[in-house]
């Protein structure tokens, strides 16, 4: 017996399929149309970011690239992912659901939160992590939920029992999604924990990159727990589980794009700004000369020195000069070379005889 397929899908479709073209379920539409579109302006965004590189003037911004890349990539799958929770839980869509969900999320909050650490640093105008060790931090931090997610997968499944996800009675499914995500809620925690430590440094240019981050996860963890609460609720039904997993992935989407990437994006090729660093001799400000070897030079001792400033009194200091310091003198002893004078002869009032004779 053949089934009349939904208006705007076609004859002989598979019915798991069929909620992307269903007129009469029109939030599939919508949600694969936004899910489609954010995948677009996330492949948008890594072109972008290939191009631009050459135009990054300041070196600590280039230093993000690689990491903010792996990031869009996160975002790329996370709407891709949508489409996995639009078609029907099945044997194929069930361990890509409980995966990736978890590994995707993991490798975006991972990135922010190793962006998060090397702005502590630069905030505070010390030396910047490189960009090697902030991609390092953020697949480190990622891999964690890979092997959560794999061991779980592998344990579930026995193996070779791919329909076990759809097996399941809906509230056990739902709790171990949930208890499945506990790693990523602690990602979640720390990197919005640590976005507020930026914001404690005499450097106020990086606080705006700290900023995106606060303002990234303050909207993802209102999203996570909008969802968390519906799906662990019984109210809206089973029927709704797929309707809510897949409009939260694609909101927390567009957040990463419209929250982080597109504000990261205009301040990308911005000019490096000096007050953001520290004054490169500021912890070596012209000292007093000291001789380390060879012959003593009196000229250049610290005792010399030092009496020449309690003399002179003012000192003028100029930033990019020599370490020998200019010093006002006043003239206090005459310097000049004495003229050589003619003694006066013993025998100018001799005469040739004796007095008195």
């Amino acid at each position: 017996m053949t089934t009349t397929p939904p208006s705007g899908c076609r004859s002989h479709l598979d019915s798991r399929y069929q909620r992307l073209c269903d007129m009469s379920e029109a939030w599939g539409i919508v949600l694969e149309t936004i899910a489609a579109a954010g995948a677009v302006t996330s492949v948008a965004f890594m072109f972008a970011l290939l191009i631009l590189i050459c135009r990054v003037q300041d070196s600590n911004r280039r230093k993000m690239l690689p990491t903010q890349f792996l990031f869009l990539l996160g975002v790329l799958g996370v709407f891709g992912l949508t489409f996995a929770f639009i078609i029907k839980l099945d044997g194929g869509t069930g361990p890509t659901r409980f995966f990736l969900f978890g590994v995707l999320f993991s490798i975006c909050f991972s990135c922010l939160l190793a962006h998060a650490f090397n702005l502590m640093k630069l905030v505070r105008g010390r030396q910047p992590l490189s960009w090697m060790v902030i991609l390092g931090l953020a697949v480190g931090f990622s891999l964690v939920q890979d092997v959560i997610a794999i061991e779980y997968v592998v344990l579930t499944m026995n193996r070779t029992n791919v329909d076990i996800f759809s097996e399941l009675s809906v509230a056990r499914r739902n709790e171990d999604f949930i208890m499945l995500l506990i790693y990523v809620l602690f990602l979640m925690a720390l990197t919005f924990l640590t976005s507020f430590f930026t914001f404690c440094g005499s450097f106020s240019g990086w606080k705006r990159h700290g900023a995106h981050i606060c303002l990234t996860m303050f909207f993802s963890i209102v999203i996570w727990v909008a969802w968390i609460t519906l799906l662990l609720i019984p109210t809206p039904g089973p029927e709704w589980d797929d309707t809510i997993l897949s409009t939260a992935l694609v909101a927390n989407g567009w957040v990463f794009l419209l929250a982080y990437v597109a504000p990261e994006f205009y301040l990308l090729t911005k000019q490096r700004n000096p007050m953001d660093y520290p004054v490169e001799d500021a912890f070596c400000q012209p000292q007093l000369m000291k001789q380390s070897y060879g012959m003593e030079n009196r000229a250049y001792s610290q005792e010399e020195i030092t009496q020449g400033f309690q003399e002179g009194g003012d000192t003028c200091y100029a930033p990019y000069s020599t370490h020998l310091q200019l010093q006002n003198r006043t003239p206090q002893k005459d310097f000049s070379i004495p003229r050589a004078q003619a003694r006066t002869s013993p025998y100018n009032d001799y005469e040739g005889r004796k007095e008195g004779s």
